[in-house]
């Protein structure tokens, strides 16, 4: 008897694990399809586009990997990656240390009108790209704006933001007036979910400020900045609005392949080299994922410790 009510009780049990509930599914559903729909119908796409290629005679032809062979030994697009990691390198960390000593200032107590000030650092992040970069582009331009002024008044070339050694330079300065605030206001929400039992405790054992600010502050937005700084590579790499308006500006400096994205657009749009383009998107995408996954698992691996 005992037997057989066992296995009845186990054979309810199948049954009840073979009876799925799809009501999660009609939840998750809509977004699955517009992700497939946006993301990776697109992406596959592009995978498919890179394998071909538009010939003269005989229209497209699957070309297998000659395109990516031919884009890995593309010194115009090794000059754009090269370009951009430069900028990476140099305008990243200034902007996130203008970020983080910008939120470290706010979140302490000695400031007066706190808030004013995040208003005020946040407010170029919510003007438009487009706008931000005419209106830097008419301080910049050296036939109008205030930088022709001043070197009308200083009766020399003294600023010359479109030169070629300090393109970059200009252009990093417009990035980073967007962008310090938005990484500001991430660093500054991080600050604010320490807990006041570590200050107190902090106090009693008669550390200063700037002990509290590299023994807690900093350690405790640790995961906040391996955040920012994934999100500033992608910006990096992914650099096209600023150049690109400014070229007509500085037609001689800013050339069509000035970073990877702008010479895949060129291509695409211009050249009219759609599977050319499709791969140098694609390279683009796996070397900006394999790094920010490299910055990612070593900001991991740091909070672990």
């Amino acid at each position: 008897m005992t037997t057989h009510n066992s296995a009845v009780l186990a054979d309810s049990g199948i049954r009840r694990r073979e009876k799925r509930d799809w009501k999660g599914w009609a939840f998750v559903g809509p977004f699955m399809v517009v992700f497939a729909l946006v993301f990776l119908t697109p992406l596959a796409y592009s995978v498919y586009l890179s394998f071909f290629q538009e010939r003269l005679i005989g229209g497209t032809a699957f070309v297998g990997v000659d395109n990516y062979v031919r884009a890995l030994t593309d010194s115009q697009f090794w000059e754009a990656f090269l370009r951009v990691l430069l900028f990476l390198v140099v305008q990243v960390p200034i902007m996130l240390a203008l970020a983080l000593a910008a939120a470290l200032a706010l979140d302490s107590a000695r400031l007066r009108g706190a808030s004013f000030f995040r208003i005020l650092i946040f407010l170029p992040y919510a003007v438009p790209a487009v706008v931000a970069v005419l209106m830097w582009g008419y301080i910049y331009g050296d036939q109008f704006g205030l930088t022709s002024n001043l070197n009308d008044f200083l009766g020399s070339d003294v600023f010359t933001p479109f030169a070629r050694e300090w393109i970059l330079v200009s252009i990093g300065n417009i990035v980073t007036w967007q962008f310090v605030g938005y990484n500001m206001l991430i660093f500054y929400s991080s600050l604010k979910t320490i807990p006041t039992d570590m200050y107190e405790a902090a106090s009693l054992d008669g550390a200063g400020v700037w002990r509290t600010i590299f023994s807690i502050k900093i350690p405790s937005v640790r995961g906040a900045l391996v955040i920012a700084t994934i999100f500033s590579i992608i910006g990096s790499f992914q650099l096209f609005n600023e150049p690109n308006i400014l070229r007509p500006l500085a037609p001689n400096v800013i050339t069509t392949f000035f970073t990877p994205n702008m010479y895949a657009y060129n291509l695409s749009f211009a050249g009219q080299q759609f599977n050319y383009a499709a791969t140098i998107a694609i390279i683009m995408g796996v070397i900006t994922a394999v790094i920010a996954y490299v910055v990612q698992l070593r900001g991991s691996k740091s909070e672990v410790r």
